[in-house]
């Protein structure tokens, strides 16, 4: 497994834009990120979890909820 550092750089991101948990996860600060005008924003959001919480919501319950808030805000799902 890479080091989520060597990950970061491949996509030309330094420390600073990265708030790190460890050696293989971190979380990106997407308020240092410019982009350009030319640059396309994702059209992919990738939901992962390591367990489901007590309650039973997991992976897909959180993924219906976020399709239904998106289509509430009339985005393409």
């Amino acid at each position: 497994m890479k080091q989520i550092t060597d990950v970061f750089k491949k996509f030309h991101l330094d420390s600073d834009h990265i708030i790190p948990y460890g050696r293989n996860m971190a979380k990106l600060d997407t308020e240092k990120i410019k982009f350009s005008d030319s640059t396309q924003l994702g059209h992919l959001v990738l939901v992962t979890a390591m367990s489901p919480t007590p309650q039973g919501e997991g992976k897909t319950t959180t993924t219906i909820g976020l399709g239904d808030a998106l289509n509430r805000l009339n985005k393409k799902t």
